[in-house]
């Protein structure tokens, strides 16, 4: 689903800006993004932009990745060519260092379920051999600071499992918590990667002194969808802004944290300005902490279209996130002053409103 952009989606990037605590601390720095084109980084990237356009911020963007014509494409309507630089990345290859920046954001990343099941190679070296060249970087670049983008994923099942979410706004997850994760499952590849990618950052941050920090994602919906996303929110809202009926292939009964996907780029940008060195943040919305069925149904009605029920097949369940209950403590990350302006309702409304308006 091509970005396309319209003033109801810059109201709502304001809205996260005005919410943002001191994020005059970015202007007149440069920001290095890898894994602009996804769907975090490019909200990112949108929120840069309007703060260049309309508050004279003078932050000069570098945006690393594999094609300049496919970030080109994604970013026509906010950004020209001539509005940033360009810099040749591959997450999976080793590469030489990345230009010379204030702040780099890591978010090269597959975060795609089919993905991680079809090339769990592919996914373990995008998060390990793609931050090595980040933080080698950040390393030479003296003064630098770098945000690891890492997932809710890493923290696993609790156990027993049984217990999951049975009381899910007094089970969260914090920062400290760990759970089980199969490391013999090829699934694992995406969540164990980013446990070891989370060490090497601290590691370089111990060794070599490198500024660094570390978010950890919840599930974002909203704008920013790209056509071979797999994600169950993702493929809900490609159905619903199609008119088609939500297909759910489980009884939907995990609890999963939402954000909205604006509401989770201010949080990466807020955790890139004022997080402690070397420590992780939760991005998590407590009011958008609901099953997958819930988010399927409201998403439905929102849309004027039904939930249906199907069978994966095996190829299917392969790819399934392995967490009963992936709901996050987001906490630590308010003390900060973060505040997301999006529940899942009001999230969910913007999205649908968004592709209406642009169907």
């Amino acid at each position: 689903m091509k970005m396309r952009y319209c003033k109801e989606y810059f109201d709502d990037v304001r809205l996260v800006i005005d919410a943002m605590p001191d994020i005059t601390s970015l202007f007149n720095k440069r920001i290095c993004i890898t894994g602009a084109t996804g769907m975090l980084c490019s909200a990112v990237v949108d929120i840069i932009a309007l703060l260049n356009k309309e508050r004279n911020a003078g932050i000069k963007l570098i945006l690393a990745g594999r094609n300049k014509e496919r970030v080109i494409d994604r970013f026509a309507g906010v950004l020209s060519a001539e509005e940033f630089d360009f810099a040749g990345f591959d997450a999976v290859k080793a590469n030489s260092f990345l230009p010379e920046a204030d702040f780099y954001i890591h978010g090269a990343s597959n975060a795609d379920p089919a993905k991680m099941s079809s090339e769990p190679v592919e996914t373990m070296l995008s998060n390990l051999i793609g931050l090595k060249t980040v933080l080698d970087s950040a390393k030479e670049a003296d003064g630098s600071r770098v945000l690891f983008v890492s997932t809710g994923e890493i923290y696993g099942n609790k156990k027993p499992e049984s217990e999951g979410c049975r009381d899910k706004l007094d089970n969260l997850y914090k920062e400290d918590d760990y759970g089980y994760v199969d490391i013999l499952n090829p699934r694992s590849c995406y969540p164990m990667s980013k446990r070891a990618a989370e060490t090497m950052c601290v590691s370089y941050n111990r060794e070599f002194g490198v500024d660094v920090v570390i978010a950890r994602s919840c599930h974002s919906y909203g704008p920013g969808i790209t056509e071979s996303d797999s994600r169950a929110s993702a493929v809900f809202t490609k159905n619903a802004a199609a008119g088609k009926d939500i297909v759910m292939k489980s009884a939907g009964e995990q609890v999963r944290s939402y954000c909205y996907t604006l509401d989770s780029a201010s949080a990466l940008l807020t955790i890139l300005l004022h997080g402690e060195t070397a420590q992780a943040y939760n991005i998590s919305n407590k009011d958008s902490i609901v099953t997958i069925r819930y988010l399927a149904e409201t998403i439905a009605k929102a849309a004027g279209v039904k939930v249906v029920f199907e069978n994966p097949d095996d190829c299917e369940k392969k790819s399934y996130n392995m967490m009963n209950c992936s709901a996050l403590d987001s906490g630590k990350l308010e003390e900060l002053g973060w505040k997301p302006k999006f529940g899942v309702q009001d999230g969910v409304e913007a999205t649908i409103k968004y592709y209406d308006i642009l169907n």
